[in-house]
């Protein structure tokens, strides 16, 4: 297939180029300045609009676009950002498949957000919109969304763990200080999966007729003192002072840290599994490991 990615050069979406090349697909990246690569194609947000051909020769659209939501307080233009940065790439990808009669699937790029702080309570994909901003900003992203005139998948990814970024990323510097403790109580639920089953995930999701909302977290949830502790055993560093929530305030606002450090979602992949798909990596710690590894 010739699949069309934005958000390739991120995280999840520059390990999902390579794989959709290992497979032999031919992936069209979408960018936001003049292409440098033949692989390349302008798409400019503010305008809803893609260059060349626009999406009229592709098989398939993945767009990951949008700003991280934890990688700053949320001001009101920061939260500003993190609403157009999505919508506004998302309402660009239904607007070029309008007349983009050869495309038949769009996966959109979700978040587990849209649950909200869900307590002890176990998070298919029919439980209800959570409060906050960012469970609205969620459901706001997913409507856009379900304008696309095809096959619409809406990406509800939690917690990714990567060895080269992400969660991990930017906890190990700080593990290794031996800085590193539960945040709040701990007894948050942090749903998690690793990147490679991410991955695989989105390539099975291509390939399936599934649509609507799909929630891309590995089969256990865990809480978040459980996440700290292997964290610390991977990096052989102790975890027992907590981080104080107050400096978490400080640095990144109550609200950010209520909505997306402190809040418990305890997401089930419930319709991933039911369409067959096999994680490869359950325990936390055995894949902490790897991940950290030497």
């Amino acid at each position: 297939m010739r699949i069309a990615v934005g958000g390739s050069s991120g995280l999840i979406g520059s390990a999902l180029v390579q794989a959709l090349h290992q497979r032999g697909d031919e992936v069209v990246r979408l960018v936001r300045r003049a292409p440098q690569h033949p692989d390349e194609r302008e798409w400019d947000p503010g305008r809803l609009a893609v260059s060349g051909p626009g999406l009229a020769d592709v098989d398939a659209v993945v767009s990951l676009a949008g700003a991280g939501i934890a990688d700053q307080r949320w001001s009101e233009a920061r939260k500003q950002l993190l609403r157009s940065s999505r919508l506004d790439t998302t309402n660009t990808v239904v607007t070029a498949l309008a007349g983009a009669d050869r495309c038949r699937t769009f996966l959109s790029g979700s978040a587990v957000g849209y649950y909200g702080d869900g307590g002890e309570a176990e998070l298919e994909e029919s439980a209800p919109r959570g409060q906050g901003f960012l469970a609205e900003l969620v459901e706001d992203w997913e409507l856009a969304a379900l304008r696309a005139p095809v096959r619409t998948v809406l990406l509800r990814t939690g917690l990714v763990l990567s060895g080269e970024g992400g969660l991990v990323g930017r906890l190990a510097p700080v593990f290794r200080l031996g800085a590193g403790g539960r945040i709040g109580t701990g007894e948050q639920f942090q749903p998690w999966i690793s990147l490679r089953d991410e991955v695989a995930a989105v390539l099975h999701l291509l390939d399936s007729d599934v649509d609507g909302p799909v929630n891309l977290v590995g089969p256990r949830p865990v809480r978040n003192t459980e996440l700290t502790r292997a964290l610390g055993r991977a990096l052989h560093r102790p975890t027992l002072v907590p981080t104080p929530t107050r400096a978490l305030d400080l640095l990144l606002g109550p609200q950010l840290v209520r909505e997306a450090l402190l809040a418990s979602q305890r997401v089930l992949p419930t319709r991933l599994v039911g369409l067959g798909f096999v994680h490869r990596d359950t325990d936390l710690s055995d894949t902490l490991g790897e991940l950290l590894r030497g």
